[in-house]
């Protein structure tokens, strides 16, 4: 019998981020694609994303949807029955993250959008896919997709989220930590630490990706995600 599972996806991403990894993830659970484009703030979004979601499910979070997926648990950790952080990170951003996302923000609000994709794309990828006219427009297509108004105000939510370290220890579901070996964005550091603070989480480090893994490396992902629902 197959549960309910929620995917979360990241900024500037639509579900599209997960549609190569739906072969290995229909069989063991009821997947929906939720809309995380609802709200100001990492509490709002995930109050919005509550207010529809099933009693209980599994959680996936990709990147931001992984901030949100801490803020879920944190308003509702009785409903998660495990847990997923797919390149993601539980710690705040550093000064120097903080101020390139206020520089991102001044350029999409200046009309500069394209702009904002361009200079992202690089970062998002391992150095292999860099070359990769496929990725390439696929996350450009994501982004305009879900456009300049709502990447600043998704911006301004992560830029204002808490810490959710603390909540490590918390949690006591069935948890997967799942990174790409070259993320640029969230780091095989920010996974670690998730992984070594949450009891029982299984860390997996995936080869030739970077910070956009299900779409590098979706054999290697949708392994790791099916091993993680049958725990």
């Amino acid at each position: 019998m197959t549960f309910p599972l929620l995917l979360i996806p990241g900024l500037n991403c639509t579900e599209r981020a997960f549609v190569p990894l739906l072969g290995s993830l229909w069989p063991l659970a009821s997947v929906t694609l939720v809309n995380h484009r609802r709200g100001d703030s990492m509490a709002a979004i995930a109050g919005a994303i509550l207010a529809e979601a099933p009693p209980r499910f599994a959680l996936l979070g990709f990147s931001m949807g992984g901030y949100i997926a801490f803020e879920m648990l944190r308003q509702a950790p009785e409903r998660v029955e495990r847990l997923c952080c797919l390149a993601t990170m539980a710690r705040p951003d550093t000064a120097e993250q903080a101020e390139n996302r206020r520089r991102m923000i001044a350029l999409a609000e200046q009309g500069r959008f394209d702009q904002v994709i361009g200079a992202n794309f690089p970062n998002t990828v391992h150095p292999d896919n860099v070359d990769s006219l496929e990725l390439r427009d696929l996350h450009a297509s994501m982004a305009r997709e879900t456009g300049a108004e709502t990447y600043v105000a998704q911006q301004r939510a992560i830029l204002a989220r808490p810490d959710s370290r603390p909540d490590l220890a918390g949690i006591r579901v069935p948890t997967s930590v799942v990174v790409g070996e070259a993320d640029m964005v969230t780091g095989v550091d920010g996974a670690r630490e998730i992984a070594g603070g949450v009891p029982g989480a299984e860390l997996t480090v995936i080869a030739g990706a970077g910070h956009m893994v299900p779409l590098e490396q979706p054999d290697a992902v949708g392994e790791a995600l099916a091993k993680w629902l049958r725990r």
